[in-house]
């Protein structure tokens, strides 16, 4: 069943999520306290984003400095937070599910680089700038970057590279 960890200890975990549509780097610990502290504000996550549009440094500058999004039915302003525009980027897997045709216009890809966590932030964060996110692959968390690994594989990590 999708989302089950059978195959790892008791008591494993997922460190924060990746929702349905998302891809990419995903940490598991059986140590509550070392996911408490990798969700924590101490850790940046870096994420590349496709979104839907030629995205533009106004848009660019909105994100940078915080934009309006719902949390939980609230509105909420989003922390600063790093972006730049990247090129198409290299060596990403093939999705099996095709976002969209071409015929449906340009694209543009930014990486996103944050410290917290709302559910959905970074794909309600490209909406409220009016570009929204067609492909969200998270690259990041703290230290650990994805294409350190293969897809699909997994790897004992040394939690000490976090500093806490």
């Amino acid at each position: 069943m999708l989302g089950e960890l059978n195959d790892f200890p008791k008591g494993t975990m997922s460190i924060g999520r990746l929702d349905y549509d998302s891809e990419g780097l995903l940490l598991l610990t059986t140590d509550g306290m070392v996911s408490f502290n990798i969700l924590s504000k101490k850790v940046e996550k870096e994420y590349f984003v496709q979104v839907d549009g030629i995205i533009n440094e106004a848009a660019i500058k909105q994100l940078i400095d915080g934009v309006d999004i719902s949390v939980n039915g609230k509105l909420y302003k989003t922390l600063h937070c790093s972006v730049k525009l990247l090129a198409t980027p290299d060596n990403l897997p093939n999705r099996t599910k095709k976002i969209r045709g071409d015929h449906h216009g340009p694209t543009s890809w930014v990486s996103i680089t944050i410290r917290e966590g709302k559910n959905r932030q970074v794909r309600k964060m490209t909406a409220a700038v009016g570009f929204p996110t067609l492909r969200l692959i998270r690259v990041r968390i703290g230290p650990i970057k994805l294409g350190l690994l293969s897809s699909g594989k997994v790897r004992d990590l040394d939690i000490d590279c976090f500093g806490f």
